[in-house]
């Protein structure tokens, strides 16, 4: 079957989805280039009409992971409606829900030590999910007096490495994540609270 999708174009998507079962069952190190073409049902040698090395391959999953995150999130956020705070919670939601729900993608993208610079495009399509957040962060900040807002960059770097570490810990869709005796959608929401307090963004209500 792999083969007959080869022959018609398909060479390029069936590595993608091999090298994201691999990923699954043995980590974003755990497997060869070879390996990925025997599962996608293809020779050694075929992954090179698309692929240069595993590193390109992997960059490409994690790219295609990337842009994934950014629709997951750009819904979320929905452009601050139905209002600013809601749907930085729903942002915040869409993180975890991202994590449990596409844990190869989110393997590649996160722990695949995957040089950058080698892969602009790559850099490009996390930069365009990163975006997102900050847009939410600069959101926020605009409720405050202009000499109170912190730096809005700053808010959305400690915005992302909060969700990213509650996701990554215990909201992952794999054998990865660690048990939580709270849910990881009430523990990102509490650590939130705490964090938009401390700059003066606690909600009025």
């Amino acid at each position: 079957m792999a083969r007959r999708g080869y022959h018609h174009g398909n060479l390029r998507e069936a590595l993608v989805q091999a090298a994201l079962d691999l990923i699954a069952s043995k980590g974003p190190a755990g497997f060869t280039f070879a390996e990925a073409a025997r599962s996608a049902g293809v020779s050694p040698a075929a992954p090179y009409r698309h692929f240069r090395d595993r590193d390109a391959l992997l960059a490409d999953v994690a790219r295609q992971g990337f842009e994934r995150f950014e629709a997951f999130l750009r819904t979320a956020w929905n452009d601050g409606r139905p209002d600013v705070r809601m749907a930085f919670g729903h942002m915040g939601r869409a993180y975890l829900a991202f994590a449990r729900s596409e844990p190869a993608y989110y393997s590649a993208m996160f722990e695949a030590g995957i040089p950058l610079d080698d892969h602009p495009e790559l850099r490009q399509a996390g930069d365009r999910a990163f975006a997102i957040v900050r847009t939410a962060s600069e959101a926020l900040c605009a409720s405050l007096p202009k000499d109170r807002r912190p730096p809005a960059l700053m808010m959305a770097l400690h915005v992302w490495a909060i969700s990213h570490g509650i996701a990554s810990l215990f909201a992952r869709g794999d054998a990865s994540r660690r048990s939580l005796p709270m849910s990881p959608e009430d523990l990102l929401e509490a650590a939130m609270l705490i964090y938009l307090q401390g700059l003066g963004l606690d909600d009025p209500r």
